[in-house]
């Protein structure tokens, strides 16, 4: 009798542990279900939301300007590449209308030289058949004395 008296003991105080665990935990259910109804939690609840969606957009708006100064720095980086490049171009432009300038002086002067060479050849070649000339038109006028004594002891 004894073993079943304190069975029945150790029922009841596991029965009544089993009600007060009930009774706690509803306890807590309810106290928790009250403060979540609390204008208090549901002002931090609205505070903590806001505070969350301004960091995000904080975060986008500065990651927006991160990739806005990247873009502007390649786009700068690009100008100064393309501003370098015409101005090599424009150098060799420069440098190749100078070269052609020179080339096409140097050649003028070249067919200058040639065409005062071939003055001076020209005049040389007209002194010359001048020269001739005088020389024969002399002969010819020594011959003509010489026939012209020759004629003129033969006539005595």
């Amino acid at each position: 009798m004894k073993g079943e008296g304190r069975r029945q003991k150790e029922a009841e105080l596991k029965l009544l542990e089993e009600e007060l665990a009930r009774r706690v935990e509803e306890s807590i259910r309810k106290n928790v279900e009250d403060r979540l109804n609390s204008e208090d939690i549901k002002n931090e609840i609205k505070r903590r939301v806001e505070e969350g969606i301004k960091q995000l957009f904080d975060e986008v708006d500065a990651q927006l300007q991160k990739e806005k100064e990247t873009a502007l720095r390649e786009a700068r980086h690009k100008a100064e590449q393309e501003r370098r490049e015409r101005e090599e171009l424009d150098r060799m432009l420069e440098e190749n209308r100078r070269k052609v300038e020179e080339a096409q002086r140097k050649e003028a002067l070249e067919q200058q030289q040639k065409e005062l060479e071939r003055f001076l050849e020209l005049e040389r070649i007209q002194k010359q058949r001048e020269d001739a000339i005088r020389r024969k038109k002399i002969e010819e006028e020594e011959d003509r004395a010489n026939q012209m004594k020759l004629l003129g002891k033969n006539n005595r």
